[in-house]
């Protein structure tokens, strides 16, 4: 047992000796001691110091090496212990110069530069007294005294000394502060009771009452730059020479990836400055409407800068890839109203990714290996190096040019990136560049049996492409050092990458192997299935290219979390468009035979319909005839043989208006076998419209005296997945919605639908919106239903 206090007690850990090197520059312990928490900070904090060469030195400006340690552009590291030197030597004294000397060196980069120019940036020799700044604090303090009067000591001092600041940008801010402090208290004199309390806050207007607001004018707040150009987030080309990212290794070193004035420069020469952007899909299956809004960045980029995307197929897996993917892929990207600068493939490319790979072993920085698949996953769980990692260059070289040839084995033997087993990042533990694989390519053909990865392939070809801005969803942005390190190690062109959020939707899933389960296994009926949210299923179901658009834009684009999104919210899309686009007609799904007693059987009464809501009379094109006999039906949900107060249907001794027609009233109501199932309905019509019910149904008629109306074929699809986020789910088919499609073989529709053809859309009056689906025939129309009519989305107050 050890006793508190005895001998046996240990002793309290000493302070690690950074702790000591901090506090001897002047810095406070609280911020010493936050230094030590971040590894990045102690490493950089005490390199400075070491720069600086002091065993001690003023809490100024310790606390100026301190920003420098912390804020240095990681671009310009070369050129840090110049700037130490300043502010040891007080040239830099302060840290309005300190902040303009650190935008100074990260606009300039690794490149030399001015000295002469550098002091006349940062304000090196200048010299504000306290008489000029006593001097100014007086005059700012002269032309704000109305402020000062009225508000006393609940002024703004900082905008005070702002406005001091644009006068004297190098004056000493601390004295800045005190002079304005002290003059304000000359003025003012000591502080009353009534300074001291927290000013009131001004009550916010009562909103005015509803009968008020037809003349007031809302003012909403105005849009942000992002939400009126969501591209604006983007660097330009010229830009492209900032550190992209750190790469720290295991044993301490770093590599600061960027690219050089002289590769940039040659970069900015082959592009002319423009953007130049790629969207590149592989082709082993169908695009989802995740790829819509890779498209809308990708695409999207390049258009708003005047520049160039290209669509590149990422075709490295010959065994997963199909022409027909391919097909699909072209033919959907133009549907989706975006027109590729070139088509290529990586594949293109497979002999420059073949004699770069060669380079690499060259350099030491990558070996033939002969582990297994299982021993490859050991190996890095354990952080070990490969046993042939270190085996001579020219033996890896001559394997390398053996795995080529067809000479060794699918599977015996791969190339790997010689970069960090030990790293803290498992995408840096020796990826592999190469593997052995017998099977003809779609696109090259049988010239190659080795086939890049994509970690080896994607880096190089967007910088061969010259890809200006690299962009992907952000599970790849651990892959960020390895695609640096490979440039980096090559010596090629770095474009700028940037990961944004991924795109998840409720109540279905997303993955490309899922849903090719989902097709494979016909739990649904292809990839165009209008279920599916892949981009053939939406356009089959009748959503456009302009309404996905619009809720990809809606979202944004952010590196916000992968939150789901609602599907109601693209439904809300998807209805704005069609409300607007879409010609109204008349469908009835489940009819029920209505005889109209009082109008003779040989009687067609041909009315005008309209096909906009807002139709203008005398334009005979916004309508179409629909006749009306003495033989009509109507939706057996419209009618009840019970009446009540919130029902607007049919009921027996009740009255309606058929849309377009007359007011019918229930007379009579004609049984099945039993008193439970209703077959007929007879009514009188009202011809001169007296009447004025409440209830408004769609309704189609015979267009004939013993003439069937047109029949078409309707499909109602509901979500395909019950939960909100089926992929979360271990059994995720077993939460598929059985009741997610329903067909109705014989709905009933008015004449002027028998001219429909595919790609047309309608609105069923009362039913939702649809679209001619692909399965119509001459004989036959098949409509799918796109989406309802009701609106949850825009009702909660969402937009």
């Amino acid at each position: 047992m050890v006793v508190e206090g005895g001998d046996d007690a240990a002793p309290p850990p000493s302070p690690p000796p950074e702790l000591e090197l901090f506090l001897s520059i002047g810095l406070d312990k609280r911020t010493a001691e936050n230094a030590l928490v971040n590894n990045k900070v102690t490493a950089n904090l005490t390199a400075v110091i070491k720069e600086a060469g002091v065993n001690g030195c003023s809490k100024a400006i310790g606390n100026l090496l301190y920003t420098v340690a912390t804020k240095h552009p990681a671009n310009a590291l070369v050129h840090r212990p110049f700037l130490v030197d300043y502010v040891v030597s007080s040239k830099i004294k302060n840290s309005a110069q300190l902040d303009a000397a650190l935008s100074f060196l990260s606009n300039v980069g690794p490149e030399s530069f001015s000295v002469e120019k550098f002091d006349e940036a940062c304000g090196v020799g200048v010299d504000v007294s306290v008489e000029e700044i006593q001097s100014t604090v007086t005059a700012v303090l002269e032309e704000n005294m109305n402020a000062i009067l009225e508000q006393r000591y609940h002024i703004n001092v900082g905008n005070l000394c702002g406005q001091v600041r644009k006068r004297h940008p190098w004056a000493d801010a601390k004295i800045v502060k005190e002079v304005i402090d002290e003059k304000l208290f000359g003025i003012l004199g000591e502080k009353t009771e009534a300074d001291d309390k927290k000013p009131l806050k001004k009550k916010k207007e009562k909103p005015a009452k509803v009968e008020d607001q037809k003349n007031v004018v809302v003012a909403s707040a105005p849009p942000s730059e992002e939400e009126v150009n969501p591209y604006s987030i983007f660097p330009q080309p010229e830009e492209n020479f900032k550190v992209h990212t750190e790469i720290f290794f295991s044993d301490g070193s770093i590599w600061r990836a960027h690219n050089t004035k002289e590769i940039l420069e040659r970069h900015l020469k082959a592009t002319g400055g423009k953007v130049f952007t790629r969207f590149p899909p592989e082709p082993n299956g169908y695009l989802h409407i995740g790829h819509a809004k890779a498209m809308f960045i990708d695409f999207g980029l390049a258009k708003e800068r005047d520049g160039n995307c290209y669509l590149r197929f990422d075709d490295t897996n010959p065994e997963a890839e199909k022409q027909e993917y391919i097909d699909h892929i072209m033919e959907i990207v133009e549907w989706m109203g975006w027109k590729p600068f070139k088509v290529t493939y990586t594949s293109d490319y497979f002999q420059d990714l073949y004699n770069l790979a060669v380079e690499l072993i060259r350099k030491g920085l990558a070996y033939v290996d002969h582990q297994t698949p299982e021993e490859i996953k050991e190996y890095r769980e354990k952080q070990m190096n490969s046993p042939w990692r270190d085996r001579p260059i020219a033996e890896s070289l001559k394997l390398f040019d053996d795995m080529k040839r067809g000479l060794i084995d699918e599977g015996k033997a791969t190339l790997r990136m010689k970069q960090d087993m030990q790293s803290e990042n498992k995408n840096m533990y020796d990826l592999i560049a190469y593997r052995i694989k017998f099977t003809p390519h779609p696109h090259a053909g049988d010239k190659w049996c080795i086939y890049p990865s994509y970690d080896y392939a994607h880096c190089i070809v967007d910088s061969l492409e010259n890809i200006t801005h690299s962009l992907c969803t952000l599970e790849f942005e651990i892959r960020r050092p390895s695609y640096y390190w490979l440039l980096a190690a090559l010596g090629l062109y770095q474009p700028y990458v940037w990961e944004y959020s991924r795109l998840n939707i409720s109540n279905t899933v997303m993955s490309k192997r899922k849903l090719n389960r989902l097709v494979t296994e016909k739990w649904v009926d292809g990839w165009d299935d209008p279920r599916l949210l892949t981009l053939a299923g939406l356009r089959r179901r009748g959503v456009s290219s302009t309404a996905i658009n619009s809720f990809i834009r809606g979202i944004g684009i952010t590196r916000s979390d992968n939150s789901l999104i609602r599907i109601d919210r693209l439904e809300y899309h998807i209805r704005e468009e069609l409300n607007k686009t879409a010609c109204r007609t008349m469908v009835v799904l489940n009819p029920l035979k209505v005889v109209i007693t009082n109008l003779e059987s040989g009687s067609i009464i041909d009315l005008d319909a309209k096909m906009w809501p807002d139709a203008p009379s005398d334009d005979a094109s916004s309508y179409y005839k629909v006749p009306f006999t003495n033989v009509v039906y109507i939706e057996r949900t419209d009618f009840r043989l019970k009446d009540s107060k919130d029902y607007y249907g049919l009921a027996p001794g009740k009255s309606v208006l058929l849309r377009y027609a007359f007011p019918i009233k229930c007379t009579d109501v004609v049984y099945g076998d039993n008193s439970d199932t209703v077959v007929e309905i007879r009514a009188e019509y009202d011809p001169l419209k007296k009447t004025k019910p409440k209830g408004v149904l769609h309704w189609v008629a015979q267009p004939s005296p013993g003439v069937d109306p047109l029949k078409v074929e309707v499909r109602l699809f509901e979500k395909l997945f019950l939960s909100e986020n089926p992929a979360e789910l271990e059994d995720w088919l077993s939460d598929l919605n059985p009741q997610s499609k329903e067909v109705i073989p014989d709905a009933l529709a008015v004449p002027a639908l028998a001219s429909a053809v595919l790609g047309d859309k309608f609105q069923f009056e009362r039913l939702g919106y649809f679209a001619v689906d692909t399965d119509s025939t001459p004989g036959k129309l098949v409509f799918n239903r796109t989406v309802t009519l009701r609106d949850s989305y825009s009702k909660s107050g969402n937009k």
